[in-house]
């Protein structure tokens, strides 16, 4: 069983309204609840020897989408509630920098991501294979992840994670992110 974890400590970050983050919370509540319930139902289809269901196989699939939704929001608010500024010096930035060129182009790039049109994550995942880091557009919480890929930082683009403060207006929803990142929280994932 899964435990929704508690981020209230976000609440007052500029620019993300309390009505928002507390709705965005309850959502998240309700991806955790929904994987114990599937992971529940799973479990129990195979007691009863359903597995070649049809019924089986639609949870399965669904699965996905609820765990990734739990998960990739805990990656989300957990890379929140700082003061937005990298450290220069430190080994994220200066990867950023062999592998984008700069912090500047890495920030342009995952801005880019952040805009595309329609709904999903952007993601800036490392590659175990070589360190190399790249940007990613995650669609719908289970499509567009990186095989094998350690996720360093995230930012939610669904609608529910700027609506209710900035209308339509993706791109001062961003600002405010950058403006509130936990690089630390970011380095840390690094390998």
């Amino acid at each position: 069983m899964y435990d929704a974890k508690d981020y209230s400590k976000l609440i007052g970050m500029e620019g993300f309204s309390e009505t928002l983050l507390k709705n965005h919370f309850t959502l998240y509540q309700g991806y955790v609840t929904n994987t114990n319930k599937e992971l529940e139902s799973l479990t129990q289809m195979l007691k009863e020897d359903k597995a070649a269901s049809q019924e089986f196989g639609e949870l399965k699939r669904r699965l996905g989408w609820e765990f990734d939704g739990m998960r990739l929001h805990e990656y989300y608010f957990e890379n929140l509630g700082g003061n937005g500024s990298i450290n220069r010096n430190g080994r994220l930035a200066k990867r950023m920098a062999e592998d984008f060129g700069s912090y500047e182009a890495w920030e342009k790039d995952f801005r880019g991501v952040g805009a595309i049109r329609g709904i999903g994550w952007a993601a800036l995942y490392q590659d175990p294979a070589n360190g190399r880091l790249i940007n990613f557009w995650i669609n719908e919480h289970d499509a567009g992840h990186m095989a094998a890929g350690t996720l360093v930082l995230i930012m939610d683009v669904f609608e529910h994670a700027f609506m209710i403060d900035y209308g339509t207006k993706r791109a001062g929803y961003i600002d405010a992110f950058f403006k509130n990142i936990n690089w630390e929280a970011a380095e840390n994932r690094l390998k």
